[in-house]
């Protein structure tokens, strides 16, 4: 499965902590992540991912497009709710191709942890049928 990791700056930390505990899921599936959260979650797992734009120079839009063109599976994005961010709108269109894709997303540790879960039982092999594995 392709999976797409997004952190906030002020849940960076929290997210690292999160792919530190669930490596060994993480491991056996395809990851992106914007710019700097990639490079701190490689740095602290040695997972690799491929690292795309930071968030506030497009990278939430890298994602939202390819959940537009159903390349991604699973979204793991630590919101802060407390912050305001400029770049709101990105994160809000990234939001909405996931409802209109069927993508599931996850924006707290609850949800991810959820939704890791599910991928570890395979709760989550629809997503196969919907987007077989391209070569």
């Amino acid at each position: 499965m392709n999976i797409a990791i997004i952190a906030q700056n002020r849940k960076k930390e929290l997210m690292v902590q999160f792919c530190i505990a669930y490596c060994g899921v993480l491991a056996k599936h395809s990851l992106c992540a914007t710019g700097t959260t990639g490079k701190v979650i490689m740095d602290a797992t040695g997972l690799h991912i491929d690292r795309l734009l930071p968030g506030s120079t497009g990278g939430e839009q890298q994602i939202a497009a390819r959940v537009a063109y159903n390349e991604i599976d699973l979204v793991l994005m630590f919101r802060d709710p407390m912050e305001k961010y400029e770049h709101e709108t990105e994160i809000n269109d990234l939001l909405r191709n996931c409802d209109l894709n069927s993508i599931p997303v996850a924006t707290n540790v609850a949800t991810a942890e959820v939704l890791i879960q599910g991928l570890a039982r395979g709760d989550l092999a629809w997503r196969e049928i919907v987007n077989p594995t391209r070569k």
